[in-house]
């Protein structure tokens, strides 16, 4: 008996404990929730301003012809549209915002999301020289936006490739989709 008791004990101790960790983790979730949301929807609005300035966007629902890259797409007031898009990268999934103009070109890019090796492919989201740079040769692009290595205009970014390639992907799509949206 006195070894069922010596078992029991440290299981309800520590059930207790996690019944209160759970608790307190479920407080802070709930105070922080609208707070998280406000913070990333002011960071989307941020990137959509960054890469075709409007007064305000409005979400266009593609359904079901939405290619599969494609996030979310909206029309800026006054022309041109901001695509959400998603590529893979050498380290995990790139989430970039386009802009395009009325002309179907390329107006910016923001990398919003980001898990590429420090020092490489980090650098195409990072706010820095190489950087700015790296994101400045897609302002104007049109058509079928590639790197150098693949016979584009694009200088990937020193030993991140794949990088370059995904976001010049990215941008490709964005552009297709905004031609279709005319």
């Amino acid at each position: 008996m006195k070894k069922i008791v010596d078992f029991i004990k440290p299981a309800v101790i520590l059930l207790l404990v996690a019944a209160v960790v759970a608790l307190v983790l479920g407080l802070v979730d709930m105070m922080t929730r609208g707070r998280i949301a406000d913070i990333a929807e002011q960071t989307k609005t941020n990137a959509m301003k960054a890469v075709l300035e409007a007064d305000s966007y409005d979400q266009i629902d593609l359904g079901e012809e939405a290619p599969a890259d494609v996030d979310e797409v909206y029309a800026a007031e006054g022309g041109g549209w901001v695509v959400q898009v998603t590529e893979t990268g050498s380290q995990g999934a790139i989430t970039l915002m386009v802009g395009v103009g009325d002309d179907l070109t390329c107006t910016g890019i923001s990398v919003t999301k980001s898990s590429e090796t420090a020092g490489l492919g980090a650098i195409a989201s990072q706010k820095s020289d190489a950087g700015d740079a790296f994101r400045g040769q897609f302002v104007g692009q049109s058509g079928d936006v590639k790197v150098t290595k693949d016979g584009g205009t694009i200088n990937a970014l020193t030993g991140a490739t794949i990088t370059s390639r995904a976001i010049s992907l990215g941008v490709t799509s964005a552009l297709a989709l905004c031609e279709t949206l005319g």
